[in-house]
């Protein structure tokens, strides 16, 4: 459920570029998105990097993590916006929080992730981002 009253304002998890100080937050601060709260997925997510640009996020119920991200209200109109923008191969689908609410999320189609890096074991990408700048 959703912070807001209006019917029009959706919450969407992101786990990469659209997050705070991040390179596509830009995308989200256009469309008058607000910051709700830093949170986690459930354990039953995998990430990947994509060409070191932007992670790719999928549900695994056998050999996941929990992932960090950030969740942002916006409105729909907003909301088709940003999709339209993120990178070829990420969509919006459901996401199990940590709490066990579902919420609209970033994900990757499974297609994106062949050959890639995962970086599961990190659980997230700003962390991914901190070692690979300390390398």
């Amino acid at each position: 459920m959703n912070s807001s009253d209006d019917i029009n304002s959706v919450q969407i998890a992101v786990n990469g570029t659209l997050m705070r100080g991040l390179e596509l937050n830009i995308n989200l601060l256009k469309v008058n998105a607000k910051f709700v709260r830093e949170d986690r997925t459930d354990p039953n997510y995998r990430l990947w990097s994509i060409n070191d640009r932007h992670p790719g996020m999928l549900c695994s119920k056998d050999e996941g993590k929990e992932i960090d991200l950030e969740v942002w209200e916006l409105s729909a109109e907003g909301l088709v916006t940003i999709l339209n923008e993120e990178p070829p191969g990420l969509c919006v689908g459901r996401i199990t929080l940590s709490n066990g609410q579902s919420i609209l999320g970033v994900l990757a189609e499974p297609y994106l992730v062949e050959g890639q890096k995962e970086i599961t074991s990190l659980q997230g990408w700003r962390a991914y981002i901190a070692e690979k700048g300390n390398s």
